[in-house]
């Protein structure tokens, strides 16, 4: 079973996927839409990747202001969340996004992508640093629950 994590925008979506462990995330592609409220191609193509991945959780990124509020694009975004869970039945995790797109742009820019090329690939890597995000996240706990199971059987 894998993890998708999706970077949802008004004209696009990007997607990565987990490797099988749930050690990793690829990048696979970006949805694009002709308007921001056109959603129905755009969910049934997530649906169709979740099933070519035999997806068991969604990360979807959760646009907050540096502040922490949640503003419009956040809001539509939990939108999307609810749209996402009806089609696909699947959990779907908000994560935290601030900054995941300057990330992406900074790694595109270091990997020596040309300006022209950056925007095809600027919502994968961003799908990419979200999921990462969440997959880090389930190892560390994992690691911190492994010692302290650890810590019970010595003493």
């Amino acid at each position: 079973m894998r993890i998708m994590g999706l970077d949802y925008g008004t004209k696009t979506v990007g997607v990565a996927i987990s490797d099988p462990l749930g050690l990793t995330a690829q990048a696979i592609e970006t949805i694009n839409r002709k308007e921001e409220n056109k959603l129905r191609r755009t969910c049934a193509r997530i649906e169709e990747l979740a099933g070519m991945y035999d997806v068991e959780k969604i990360v979807l990124g959760f646009p907050k202001h540096m502040n922490n509020d949640i503003g419009e694009r956040a809001e539509k975004s939990l939108e999307f969340r609810d749209m996402l869970h009806r089609r696909t039945g699947l959990e779907i995790i908000m994560w935290d996004e601030r900054l995941t797109t300057v990330e992406a742009e900074r790694t595109l820019i270091e990997t020596g992508v040309r300006r022209e090329n950056r925007k095809k690939h600027i919502d994968q890597i961003a799908a990419v640093f979200i999921l990462q995000g969440y997959l880090d996240l389930l190892h560390m706990r994992k690691a911190e629950e492994n010692a302290a199971s650890e810590d019970e059987i010595s003493e």
